[in-house]
């Protein structure tokens, strides 16, 4: 008989098929062994950094808060008053002739990182004003994330 091909010979151009493919019970709870782990680990890493980030957010709110209050201060002959508050840089507060603003760009940057609205005095206990925020947890004092951050 000549050569005769048979039903179980292999072609070159066909995939390699493997009974045994894809991953067991096991190796999936290895590998999820592993990435819980690396989270255990890295998980307290990531949230100090984003609470540092809050903070440092703040730092700049607050420092553009108090750039507005200056440019107000030179246009208006002085800061607002405790009662007008710093809506006085989005709005024109009452008796306010010489107002030139809106001071900032956008609302948004009168509240905290922490969705709080920035705190200000006047006069400040350091200087003419103070704009601050007492921090994530809201109270006097604290370290951290939980930091007083203020303008003086």
């Amino acid at each position: 008989m000549p050569n005769q091909v048979t039903a179980r010979s292999h072609r070159s151009d066909a995939p390699f098929a493997r009974a045994d493919a894809g991953l067991t019970l096991i190796e999936l709870l290895v590998v999820l062994g592993i990435l819980a782990l690396l989270a255990t680990v890295a998980g307290p890493q990531v949230l100090r950094y984003l609470g540092k980030a809050k903070s440092d957010t703040a730092k700049v709110q607050i420092n553009a808060i108090a750039s507005a209050l200056e440019l107000y201060a030179l246009d208006n002959g002085g800061y607002p008053a405790g009662q007008a508050g710093l809506a006085a840089l989005m709005q024109a507060p009452g008796g306010a002739t010489r107002w030139q603003g809106p001071y900032l760009k956008r609302a948004e940057g009168l509240a905290d990182p922490w969705g709080r609205p920035y705190q200000y005095r006047v006069p400040g206990r350091a200087g003419p004003f103070e704009v601050f925020t007492l921090g994530r947890d809201n109270a006097v004092g604290g370290g951290g994330e939980d930091q007083d951050i203020s303008s003086n």
